[in-house]
């Protein structure tokens, strides 16, 4: 077992108290803390008491510390990340490649010398990203579009000219072609577009209309913060998510999606390809976006756990990643899996036996067990356990 030292992201839309909170810094704080990453992304990761990043330290013995089946499944490398994000203002529209996307992505980026740190760079890696929230705190979100005909009726509601073209594409067109028609406007058109919806959306708002009534309110403030941007448009043909905390979602590739407050523990895939398509000022690159949405409307379920071995697992259809609540009680529970983990202790303090010994996490601290390793732990704790979900 070893404890990691795991960098935090200090991102504008971060909270100033959920993670200070949790790591026992000084709240508020002066700076947002936005996610804190814990895991083996090259970009981010976390560290060995000796400064080794946890990335070195499995491609130096990938078998012991993944496992043969992870290692031969997924290659050299820890397939999964796991944060704590905590937003107070929104996170851009965004969506995530597959695998096949992000391999010819990022062979094109490669061949062309785009730089990796280059702002226009849309393929950070060859992998997907798909991705769990389970909320800590109240959470809302926009993920997926949400029906056309609910759409429509959004949309008409506003009663508004500068929308008719977006309404006429949605009604014989669909989802395919509204989005790239908003997408594509010059940019006194969305200046005008956005100024007319967050206005009319105000006015609904204060009048106190329940029908579409948050879907409104958000517009109305995203606008706001984006003046000029499509993505206050798309938002209102998004579903809008509210979690409880202990609530989760599933984000599959393709989903285009925007937390928008609260904070919650993420579980991924371990990517960074993020491919925006509103609320922000960083570069949008809209081919590649189109090709990657998916276009599908409907609703999106809210993950309920259920039992599994060590605690309330939340069940996702990718092998990457897999996620549990553990709440450890006094009395040891056994927590050995197959597959490498990454422990974090969210409440008290647990206490871990394994073969190596002892390892204490306070709250705010994780861990990393390697595969297969005989494990205990103790409390009174709540961890939250991310591993591979190969069997």
């Amino acid at each position: 077992m070893w404890q990691l030292d795991s960098p935090v992201r200090h991102y504008p839309w971060g909270s100033r108290t959920v993670i200070p909170e949790l790591l026992g810094l000084p709240s508020p704080a002066e700076q947002p803390f936005a996610e804190l990453w814990m895991g083996a992304h090259p970009d981010a990761p976390s560290r060995l008491a000796d400064g080794t990043g946890l990335d070195q330290a499995i491609a130096a013995n990938p078998d012991e510390l993944l496992g043969t089946r992870v290692r031969e499944r997924f290659g050299p490398r820890l397939p999964f990340l796991m944060k704590v994000l905590a937003a107070d203002t929104p996170l851009s529209l965004q969506a995530h490649p597959t695998t096949a996307q992000a391999e010819v992505g990022f062979a094109a980026e490669e061949a062309a010398g785009v730089p990796h740190d280059d702002p226009t760079r849309t393929f950070k890696d060859p992998f997907h990203k798909p991705e769990i929230l389970l909320a800590i705190t109240p959470v809302e979100a926009l993920c997926g579009f949400r029906p056309v005909e609910e759409s429509l009726h959004c949309l008409a509601k506003l009663q508004l000219p500068e929308l008719m073209p977006t309404i006429a594409a949605l009604a014989t067109g669909g989802l395919r072609a509204a989005i790239p028609q908003l997408l594509a406007l010059s940019a006194l058109r969305k200046t005008s577009l956005v100024s007319a919806v967050a206005a009319r959306a105000a006015s609904f708002v204060a009048a106190h209309d329940p029908e579409f009534i948050n879907t409104y309110r958000w517009a109305a403030s995203l606008a706001e913060t984006y003046p000029g941007d499509p993505g206050v448009v798309i938002s209102l043909m998004c579903n809008h998510l509210r979690l409880a905390p202990g609530e989760a979602v599933f984000l599959p590739a393709g989903n285009l999606h925007a937390y928008l407050c609260g904070a919650g523990v993420e579980v991924m895939a371990s990517s960074d390809n993020v491919l925006r398509g509103g609320l922000t000022s960083k570069h949008v690159d809209l081919a590649a976006l189109i090709e990657v949405l998916d276009f599908t409307d409907g609703r999106v379920p809210v993950i309920h756990p259920v039992l599994g071995p060590g605690g309330l697992r939340y069940p996702v259809p990718v092998d990457d990643f897999d996620l549990t609540r553990c709440q450890v009680d006094v009395d040891p529970g056994v927590l050995t899996t197959s597959g490498p983990q990454l422990l974090l202790c969210a409440e008290g303090t647990a206490r871990l036996t394994a073969a190596d010994g002892e390892l204490v996490l306070e709250q705010g601290q994780s861990a990393f067990v390697p595969a297969g390793a005989p494990i205990t732990a103790r409390g009174p704790a709540v961890l939250y356990r991310s591993t591979t979900a190969l069997r």
